[in-house]
């Protein structure tokens, strides 16, 4: 494992984007795996089950993680207003780090959750030619239906947790937290106790003195996609659990209007089949990628 950072300039200020990488860039002939961290507010590590596609056995794939700026240990910019803060900004953050290990010509993406929202508009802003294949894992096809599922499995839980979650979070942070991990535990991680990484993740988001910059700039207030997927034309993996927030009907658009898209559902999984159902997520993404 290598880790270190990145120049990004934008606005005439360089910033640092925080990478990790495991596997051989240099010498490995499998096509380089991209990482995006959902959020947006999140960090990395929640995604490292994914350094497993690294291994002989996952096809020996590269891997390359990352902490999107703004966020965990890449450059903070509290002091940016939510102007600043747009879905461009996070895709020339990635076209520069494309460019840093020079794979901009050969690149598999798996975008998790906002990652999957973000790799998306990646594929139909951008239209790069270097992506191979792309895993949208977990992500809504628009945050209105994101919203509305998660209002719906909200309804669910106890009066006391929907009330706290309903209200602002600022008004009682300790309160918000716990009962955010309570409904996570049923439709964001179903392993018991949370893992290390996934708990860490979420502290830097939610945690009491989590940085919000990022999480509440508005980065995806009215976003959708569903009119542009017909312009994804790499091939595509769809995937989500069978207790997600992203249920059936939130990435239904992903699998009937992007060409030739592939659909797994991981039945004994909620929004991280990569802890949850780990060997078996593993082994479809590997085949995804190498077929």
């Amino acid at each position: 494992m290598k880790e270190g950072f990145i120049p990004f300039t934008h606005q005439k200020e360089t910033h640092q984007t925080y990478y990790k990488v495991f596997g051989d860039l240099r010498n490995s002939t499998s096509t380089p795996i991209v990482v995006l961290h959902g959020g947006p507010g999140l960090s990395h590590d929640y995604q490292l089950p994914h350094a497993d596609l690294a291994s002989e056995a996952c096809g020996s794939h590269p891997v390359i993680f990352y902490d999107q700026i703004g966020n965990a240990r890449s450059t903070r910019l509290p002091h940016k207003p939510p102007p600043f803060w747009t879905i461009d900004l996070f895709l020339d953050e990635l076209e520069n780090l494309l460019r840093y290990f020079g794979i901009q010509n050969a690149f598999h993406l798996v975008g998790h959750s906002w990652g999957g929202m973000m790799g998306s508009e990646f594929v139909v802003r951008r239209h790069p030619p270097g992506l191979k294949r792309f895993v949208c894992a977990n992500a809504p096809a628009t945050i209105e239906l994101w919203s509305r599922s998660f209002g719906e499995l909200l309804k669910g839980f106890p009066s006391e947790i929907r009330d706290v979650i309903s209200g602002n979070r600022e008004d009682n942070p300790r309160a918000y937290f716990d009962a955010l991990l309570k409904v996570y535990a049923v439709h964001g991680c179903r392993v018991q106790p949370f893992p290390e990484e996934f708990l860490m993740s979420v502290l830097y988001n939610n945690g009491l003195d989590a940085d919000r910059t990022v999480a509440d700039a508005g980065v995806m207030k009215g976003w959708s996609i569903v009119d542009r997927l017909h312009l994804v034309k790499v091939p595509t993996l769809v995937i989500n659990g069978r207790d997600d927030i992203a249920q059936d009907w939130v990435i239904e658009p992903y699998v009937t209007r992007v060409p030739n898209a592939r659909w797994i559902q991981f039945e004994n999984s909620s929004h991280l089949p990569c802890f949850e159902e780990r060997e078996g997520y593993m082994d479809a993404v590997a085949k995804f990628l190498t077929e």
